[in-house]
């Protein structure tokens, strides 16, 4: 599982009007090739009148699915610049389709190529990028005579709380970076003269949107 990486928050879309004609660009997270050519066919039956349904997408830890279609539109002017947005911007597990409604006006190569790469590039930012940070879930049980000092660290920290739990004793659980496992429970032993108990629990990816 890779440490971290960037995704689209989810499904998103966003239209632009360049030379008359219409780029509704339409994006989807999705993890398998499968769920990403559904998702193609699915924009696609929402516009059968369409001039080009064009599409790009990027699966896998080390991007090994990756395709381009440019349906109609000239080679290697509508799905290669999509799919060059996504590589450049190290975008993930992530498919984006163009539907374009000529408006009469003929863009040539270098237009269209701009045209659809700034589509998928304003798409991506009207839907939103996230990071999936693999962290460790640490629980850590304390005596509710420490829980002041250690919620109002924990918070002034660059640790993330994920819960906190009332019961007998006082049990936090935070979100920490698999590397970073060592140095938090040192932090924690010292903060509470080596009054709380700590384990680590589950490993998931923690998300936070980001600009890129």
């Amino acid at each position: 599982m890779l440490s971290h990486y960037y995704t689209v928050k989810g499904y998103g879309e966003h239209e632009l009007i360049i030379q008359k004609s219409r780029f509704i660009c339409y994006t989807e997270r999705v993890t398998t090739e499968d769920d990403a050519q559904s998702f193609i066919q699915k924009i696609k039956k929402q516009h059968p009148n369409a001039n080009h349904n064009c599409s790009a997408y990027l699966i896998g830890e080390h991007n090994q699915i990756q395709k381009a279609n440019d349906d109609g539109e000239p080679s290697g002017t509508a799905g290669v610049p999509m799919l060059e947005v996504l590589k450049k911007r190290d975008i993930k597990n992530t498919v984006v389709v163009v539907t374009r409604y000529f408006g009469g006006i003929k863009l040539g190569t270098g237009g269209l190529i701009r045209a659809y790469g700034k589509s998928v590039s304003e798409g991506l930012n009207a839907t939103g990028i996230v990071e999936r940070k693999l962290m460790c879930i640490m629980h850590t049980k304390i005596d509710y005579t420490w829980l002041g000092k250690v919620e109002n660290e924990l918070r002034a920290s660059n640790y993330l709380i994920k819960d906190i739990h009332y019961l007998n004793d006082v049990e936090v659980e935070t979100y920490v970076e698999e590397d970073k496992k060592a140095d938090f429970i040192s932090w924690m032993t010292e903060m509470t003269n080596g009054q709380s108990e700590i384990v680590d629990g589950d490993v998931v990816y923690l998300e936070q949107d980001v600009q890129i």
